[in-house]
Parts: structure tokens; C-alpha cells; sequence
């Protein structure tokens, strides 16, 4: 059963097109590469013994997002995840997100339905809650504004899906992330941002690892017990899991509407600072960091009730914090993304 997995040899991407493979389904990988290398695709290979077909080209262009469904037959179902996904350079570069976000979200969704393609798995975030009033969030607490054109773009993206659902013979799953972290335990795939990293544990191994000469954090004067800003880190490979079960359910015919939405997180939240403590526990260094003033677009705290996910897919994360940074330090260590890292020491 053919698989098509957009951003393929992304972060998370790569992770789920192992575990689709491990699984026994047929992997096919669209990226641009814009924020990857088309070495991963030869990793996966590494990984499970076959390496994925890669198609290299932009999603926005409507034309080779057609020609793709017409050479690839047979596609059973899509897993998106191409999209833009940096917080700070979307408040910086609104236009760009939402032009590469949306059109190539709508591209595929047209080839889709064209082609007869009827299941679609989408990669959306725990930013569309916005700053929620209430603690946890559960999959029917209020959408707020966005705080960033980044979640903005992801709560567009399900309102164009689950717009489409209803009048396309086309059924679809939102999965709404909360912080992924973490690398295959082999330590042949893992989080390899282009630039400075965006999101934390990349820039505290990156820091460890002498790339970066301090780690920045973003402020210290929130309403949390630290004063850091407060997330619920989830592992990447427990994630990638969810989507192949989530897969099966749709695939299976268990769905309970055309559009489901499930939360996938941990449950519990932890500190900017209490996750430099478990990186520096875990690893046995002392991390070279400094307070700076907040980012735009951050928000304060936020964790999932990931029960409605536990009890409907029979899916629950298995791994801790620990497990996380030693995954992510081993893929740091193991340095198959310094050549094309940019340093700033």
C-alpha cells in the first residue's frame, strides 16, 4: 500500500516514513528540501533496508504536484507535512508562510481529489489553541488567535480541509502536535534545522556540541514557577508511531466522521529550565546559556490531555524526558548534519 509523505526527509517526517516502512506500507517522499537534505532518504534506507522513492520539488507548483499523482499510481492515502514551520521567521516573513503553507496545502488537496485519492493525515500543531485559558487542552478547547502567522497557517490548514471533506470523497485526521523532540535511537536521523535553531533542543545540543556559542533564553519573568515558558515535549518516534496508527484507523474504516482531530502529547509540561537541567543531567555537561528578552510569538504554557488520542487510537507516548535528550545528543554527537550547519562561534 502506497504511502505519499510530503516533507519527507524532515524532522518528522523521516521518522514516520520509517515507521510506515517498519509497518510494511510503500513510502513515497515529496520535499523541497528547504529545510532538509536528500540524504535522509538514503538514512531511512539505512534504517529499514529500503530507501524511499524521493521526488524533489515544490509542493506550490500546482503543475508537478499533478504530474506526481499522475505518475505515482496507486497512492492510498497522503501524510502532509511540507510546510514552513519556524515561529520567529513567520512573524518576521508572514507573507512567506502563508504563501508556501496554504497553496501547497490546497495544490494537494486538488490533485487529491482529481486522482481519487481519499485519505489524508495532517500534520497541524498545538498553536492553533492559541494561549489557552484553560489547562490541559483537550480537543474541544476554543481555538483562540493564533499568536504567530505560523499558527495562524496551520488552523487555515484545517479549516480548508475540513472544508473539503465535506463536499470531496476525501476523509481526513488532524494531528495537533505539541513540542517533538528527540532522534532515532540510531542516531541516523534526527533534528537538523537549517540556520539558528528555532525550537529548543536543537539549540541546546547545538550549543553542547560547540556550534553555537551560548544557548538564548527567551525570557525569564513568565507566570510559570521558574519564569521560563512552559511546553509539553514529546518524542518524535512515539509521534511518528501515532500516525501509522492513525493511519490504520482511517485505512481500517474506524473513523467516526470524515474529519477527526486528535491531540498528541505527553500530558505533562516542563520548563525551558527544567529541560536544560534533564539535557545537562543526562549528558554530564553544564550548558553555557543566557537570558534574553521574550520572542515574539511565543506564549506562555501549554500541555495536552492526550486521553481523547489514548483511549480512541489505542496510542499513548512512551518515552520521557531523559529519553528524549539522550536521543537528541546521540544524533548531535553522531555529526551527520554538521557539513551543512552553520556556526556562530
Amino acid at each position: 500500500m502506497k504511502i505519499l509523505v510530503t516533507g519527507g526527509t524532515g524532522f518528522i517526517g523521516s521518522h514516520t516514513a520509517v515507521e510506515l516502512q517498519q509497518q510494511g506500507f510503500e513510502v513515497l517522499i515529496v520535499d523541497d528540501l528547504s529545510n532538509s537534505t536528500a540524504e535522509v532518504a538514503d538514512r531511512i534506507g539505512m534504517i529499514t533496508g529500503t530507501k524511499p522513492p524521493l521526488h524533489v520539488f515544490d509542493l506550490c507548483d500546482a503543475g508537478k504536484t499533478e504530474d506526481l499523482f499522475i505518475r505515482e499510481e496507486g497512492i492510498a492515502a497522503v501524510i502532509h507535512f511540507a510546510a514552513h514551520k519556524s515561529v520567529g521567521e513567520s512573524v518576521q516573513q508572514p507573507l512567506k508562510y502563508y504563501r508556501n503553507n496554504l497553496l501547497s496545502t490546497v495544490n494537494l488537496l486538488e490533485s487529491m481529489a482529481r486522482h481519487g485519492v481519499k485519505h489524508l493525515i495532517f500534520s497541524s500543531s498545538c498553536t492553533v489553541y492559541g494561549q489557552p485559558d484553560e489547562l490541559p487542552v483537550t480537543e474541544h478547547t476554543p481555538l483562540k488567535r493564533a499568536e504567530s502567522p505560523y499558527g495562524n497557517t496551520k488552523k487555515i490548514m484545517e479549516d480548508i480541509i475540513s472544508d473539503t471533506v465535506k463536499t470531496a470523497d476525501v476523509a481526513a485526521i488532524s494531528l495537533r502536535y505539541f513540542n517533538p523532540t528527540g532522534a532515532h535511537e540510531s542516531a541516523l536521523i534526527g533534528e537538523a534545522p537549517s540556520g539558528i535553531p528555532d525550537n529548543l533542543v536543537p539549540y541546546i545540543t547545538q550549543t553542547a556540541i560547540g556550534a553555537r556559542s551560548f544557548l538564548r533564553v527567551f525570557g525569564d519573568d513568565y507566570d510559570t514557577p521558574d519564569g521560563t515558558p512552559i511546553r509539553d515535549y514529546i518524542h518524535v518516534v512515539d509521534l511518528a508511531k501515532a500516525h501509522v496508527v492513525a493511519l490504520k484507523r482511517m485505512l481500517d474504516g474506524k473513523c467516526k466522521d470524515r474529519y477527526e482531530v486528535f491531540n498528541l502529547g505527553t500530558g505533562r509540561g516542563y520548563s525551558v529550565m527544567e529541560v536544560i537541567k534533564a539535557f545537562e543531567r543526562v549528558s554530564g555537561m553544564n550548558l553555557n546559556y543566557q537570558v534574553v528578552a521574550r520572542r515574539p510569538g511565543d506564549i506562555v504554557k501549554i500541555w495536552a490531555d492526550p486521553s481523547y488520542a489514548n483511549r480512541e487510537l489505542g496510542w499513548k507516548a512512551e518515552k520521557g524526558l531523559d529519553d528524549m535528550m539522550g536521543s537528541a545528543w546521540n544524533w548531535e554527537q553522531a555529526g551527520l548534519h554538521l557539513s551543512t550547519l552553520s556556526t556562530d562561534a
